[in-house]
């Protein structure tokens, strides 16, 4: 999940060098923005915000661009203390009241069952179906199965495509 920077004059050490590492690595590897966005599976609008500062990438952004690009975990490395900065630039931590207020106890983890209100619940879930629709969009078509082209085509759409079309 990717997070806007609310103010692009204010990065901090770790952003700066996860930025500079980024595109670093990608230009040493010959890869445009394109490129890279193709192999790690992220638009290419978001490889150029993060590496212009523009948004936070994500751990799994990190991740991946740490394989595609052999960095030896180099971005991954500084990924936490990325975070910790744009958890303070996101203003997550909350509304400082100068009177504590009641709050709510965090809601529990829990393995079973997913809490809509659990953000790191959320966030497992999101990278969850990110993995799983990659596989989908990754795996070879088996014998007798139809092509992807066909796949996505509407019911209507391959009937015209099936029906010999009547010449005049």
């Amino acid at each position: 999940m990717e997070h806007t920077s609310p103010s692009s004059s204010a990065h901090s050490a770790a952003s700066q060098r996860f930025r500079w590492e980024l595109r670093d690595c990608r230009v040493r590897r010959g890869l445009t923005q394109r490129a890279l966005a193709d192999l790690v599976r992220f638009s290419r609008e978001t490889v150029a915000a993060v590496e212009s500062g523009r948004r936070f990438g994500s751990q799994e952004f990190a991740l991946r661009c740490d394989e595609v690009l052999g960095t030896g975990g180099r971005l991954a490395a500084l990924w936490p203390q990325v975070a910790a900065e744009q958890l303070a630039a996101d203003g997550r931590r909350g509304p400082r009241d100068p009177q504590p207020s009641r709050q709510q106890p965090p809601v529990p983890r829990q393995r079973d069952r997913r809490d809509a209100r659990d953000p790191g619940a959320v966030v497992d879930a999101i990278d969850e179906l990110r993995e799983l629709i990659g596989q989908v969009l990754s795996a070879p078509a088996e014998p007798g199965e139809s092509s992807d082209a066909q796949r996505r085509q509407t019911p209507e759409a391959a009937k015209l495509t099936s029906e010999p079309h009547d010449q005049r």
